[in-house]
């Protein structure tokens, strides 16, 4: 190709944007937040699985889930799961908003996306605390 007078004759064509040149939008972060926590929710049933194949073999069995999920990676891994479920269940009411035909205005769509952010990081810390400190229903 090199040897074509044609194709050195030619402009160069304009890269397409990058990533770096965007506006990043809390619509575009939620959007892609929301795959990312579909796959999290995906790996988290793994745990949920092994969560249930580890009580499923008695008191022997379930404590090395227990140990592992009881460290602070643990904690960190379960809170996670818990933000990406809160977050997930969130943006998709607002998803269904959107399929009903309510909320495409700019201003709106930039701020329930503000809001599925807050509320998941606030229902995420509230069911955690209600556990941790054992007022979740199943101590005592």
């Amino acid at each position: 190709m090199a040897d074509n007078p044609q194709a050195q004759a030619r402009p160069a064509r304009p890269l397409s944007p990058h990533l770096t040149i965007y506006h990043w939008a809390p619509t575009m972060l939620v959007s892609i937040t929301h795959r990312v926590t579909g796959v999290g929710l995906s790996v988290g049933m793994l745990v949920l699985a092994w969560w249930l194949v580890a009580i499923s073999n008695g008191p022997d069995g379930y404590q090395g889930f227990y140990n592992l999920v009881g460290s602070p990676i643990g904690l960190l891994a379960m809170f996670g799961f818990t933000w990406a479920l809160a977050f997930h269940t969130l943006n998709g009411i607002r998803h269904l908003a959107f399929d009903l035909g309510y909320g495409f205005k700019k201003e709106t769509a930039r701020l329930s996306a503000l809001l599925v952010i807050g509320l998941s990081l606030l229902v995420a810390a509230a069911i955690f605390a209600l556990v941790w400190t054992g007022h979740a229903g199943y101590l005592g």
